[in-house]
């Protein structure tokens, strides 16, 4: 199945015209499917967050009649440009990594000022930006978080209790088994929760989880405005926060995990901006207690 590949824009007209196709693997339908359901109906702009992978664009191109891609410098040169070029087509129109041009936050919310017709506009962003819209959006751009294929998305397990029927009150038989062992547990953990790379296993999954952790590194801190001097530390803070994941762990606890080997933590001067960036990256999410 061939997808979009970009959007080319000339004056007021937008035209679609296909870059390339891509092989895709049959979309399998999320939790947030049901939610962009009902919102579309009557919110006028949604933005999908959540970290490179997780299948936000995937999600958002379903729904999209127009795609804007501004990871391609042409269509993010006219962007950055004039941002209201980006917003003509036919609804709904979907801005792929609107962070690389803020301003266009703002044009999507002067747009919906003008227009508040439900569905026009669905942006998705894999960072938050280093600099943000002069606008929060409030009122009118309602921000909605995609995480990582839960176990009944990837069809590993199926729920047999609902928290919606119990929060309306309903006393369903809360008995129950589940196939899922825990070897097949460590296998959905080590696969992970990307849609895209599910389907591949032993080396090419390692070198393409390695590959991910070394862009964060490499490129996206980079362009976060972050330049990191010392790889090797950032990827030891990393593993430590992979490793206390649904714990109570503490900051000092991650702090002392990420040592070279020979009892040298890293300074908190240097891990605050890491984790600052995480969090914007949506690579660290923090639970409230």
């Amino acid at each position: 199945m061939g997808s979009v590949y970009g959007v080319f824009l000339s004056g007021t007209q937008s035209a679609t015209r296909l870059y390339g196709t891509r092989i895709m693997a049959e979309y399998l339908r999320r939790l947030v499917d049901t939610e962009l359901d009902e919102l579309m109906l009557e919110l006028p702009a949604i933005v999908l967050e959540g970290p490179k992978g997780v299948g936000k664009t995937a999600t958002a191109e379903r729904r999209a009649r127009t795609i804007v891609r501004l990871d391609e410098p042409a269509i993010r040169a006219i962007a950055e440009a004039d941002p209201m070029q980006v917003l003509s087509g036919d609804p709904p129109i979907l801005i792929d990594e609107w962070q690389r041009v803020p301003a266009v936050w703002d044009a999507v919310r002067r747009a919906v000022d003008h227009d508040n017709t439900p569905g026009r506009f669905l942006l998705t962003g894999s960072a938050s930006p280093s600099s943000p819209p002069t606008h929060s959006g409030a009122g009118r751009i309602v921000n909605l978080r995609m995480r990582p294929m839960s176990l009944c998305e990837r069809g590993a397990s199926i729920p047999s209790v609902s928290l919606k029927r119990l929060l309306e009150g309903d006393k369903p038989d809360l008995t129950g088994r589940t196939e899922v062992n825990l070897a097949d547990y460590v296998r959905e953990m080590v696969h992970s929760g990307f849609p895209g790379i599910r389907q591949l296993s032993g080396r090419p999954l390692r070198l393409q989880l390695d590959g991910y952790l070394r862009r964060i590194i490499d490129t996206d801190f980079q362009e976060q405005g972050y330049t990191v001097r010392r790889p090797g530390v950032l990827r030891r803070w990393m593993m430590a926060y992979g490793a206390a994941t649904a714990t109570t762990a503490s900051y000092e606890t991650i702090r002392a995990a990420a040592t070279s080997g020979q009892g040298e933590k890293p300074a908190k001067t240097t891990t605050q901006p890491y984790r600052e960036i995480l969090e914007r990256l949506w690579i660290v999410d923090p639970v409230p207690a």
